[in-house]
Formats: C-alpha cells, sequence, structure tokens
C-alpha cells in the first residue's frame, strides 16, 4: 500500500470519527488522538478480512469436494465444471483479498511514519478550514442533488478527492481513481455509482 493511499484511507477513517454537525472543529491534539483511533480501527478491519479469507477458502474448498462427489453420480459433467469453475473463480477473489490483507503489516511501520501523519492533518485541517466552500463546489457537480443528502462516507470520500485536486495539486484522474477505490471498499453499490458520476463530471470540467 503505497503512503498516499494509506494517507487517504485514514484521513476517511478519521473523518468518520470527528462529529458532524454542520461544521467539522478539532484541534491539532485532537486530530492526532483521532489518528490513533482510526489506525486501531483499519487494522482491526485487516483482521476481519483475514477471517473472512479464510471461510471463504474454506467454503470454496467444499464445493470442490461437493463437485468432486457429484461426478460419480451424474454422467454429464457441465454441472461439475460449472461449480469447479465458480469454486475457483471464488478462490481467485479471495486469493487477491488476501494479497491486499498481507500488504497491511507495513501499515504498521509505516503509520509511524511523520509524513502520513502530517499528510493526514494536512488533507483534514484543509476539509475543516474550508468546508463551506468545498461543499459549495462539489454541490454545482452534482446536477440537482446536494453534498448533505449523501450519506457520511460518500461526502467524506468527495471532500477527500477535492482536496486532492485543489489543495494537494494531485492530478485530477489519480485523485477520481483513489476516490473509487475508498468508494468500493467504504459504500455501497449506489454511493459507488453517485461518487463515480460526480467524479466524472470533475475530471471533465
Amino acid at each position: 500500500m503505497h503512503n498516499r493511499s494509506l494517507s487517504r484511507e485514514l484521513s476517511l477513517i478519521s473523518l468518520g470519527l470527528i462529529k458532524d454537525k454542520g461544521d467539522l472543529k478539532v484541534n491539532k491534539f485532537q486530530i492526532e488522538e483521532i489518528f490513533e483511533s482510526a489506525l486501531d480501527s483499519l487494522i482491526n478491519h485487516c483482521r476481519e478480512e483475514l477471517d473472512n479469507c479464510e471461510s471463504d477458502l474454506e467454503n470454496a474448498s467444499q464445493k470442490i469436494l461437493d463437485s468432486e462427489l457429484q461426478e460419480g453420480f451424474d454422467s454429464s459433467y457441465s454441472n461439475v465444471r460449472d461449480k469447479l469453475k465458480k469454486s475457483l473463480t471464488k478462490i481467485e477473489t479471495v486469493m487477491n483479498t488476501l494479497s491486499i490483507t498481507l500488504d497491511f503489516p507495513k501499515l504498521i511501520v509505516s503509520s509511524g511514519q511523520i509524513d502520513i501523519r502530517e499528510d493526514v492533518n494536512q488533507r483534514i485541517c484543509n476539509i475543516i478550514n474550508n468546508l463551506k466552500s468545498i461543499d459549495a463546489d462539489i454541490d454545482q457537480a452534482m446536477e440537482g442533488w446536494r453534498l448533505k443528502r449523501l450519506p457520511r462516507i460518500d461526502r467524506d470520500i468527495l471532500r477527500l478527492a477535492y482536496v486532492d485536486i485543489n489543495f494537494l495539486n494531485t492530478p485530477v484522474a489519480v485523485a477520481c481513481d483513489e476516490a473509487v477505490s475508498l468508494a468500493n471498499k467504504y459504500s455501497d453499490l449506489q454511493g459507488r455509482k453517485f461518487i463515480n458520476g460526480v467524479l466524472r463530471r470533475l475530471q471533465t470540467s
């Protein structure tokens, strides 16, 4: 996991830990405490992902075994092949997830680096200090919708993308790709589609 991607994810989790009452007000000391809580949340999420991977692998293995047993009773192998393909696809998905998850031990080491902590602090402060103007600009790209109507996680993903583009000089395409990655991990299907649409309009504006 690249440092910038880690910073964005920790920033997103940190923002979710700040109470949203129309404004976001925290001081630097509070941000540091929130960062530590966000780090704990991310590590716990990794542990859960590993547990889920183990369960999914067991289920996939059982499906393969069931398919092999069925082959002995059924002269037609089409159903067996279909089940094997589905099981293998599931295993591939699980292994990809596991591969990503195993990268997270680096998180524990890299999160102690000053540059990541400062980057998270900068992102959060940019949002807090410019919240009204950021939300107003995003509203203009939402074609009739309002940012405040979105779930909190979707709002924060869009805010972070805006900060990347307008405050941190991140290329628009990179900022949008990173936001989509966060949406794929933390939002639901409807949220992902909506975020994709807003970001496409930001890309072409």
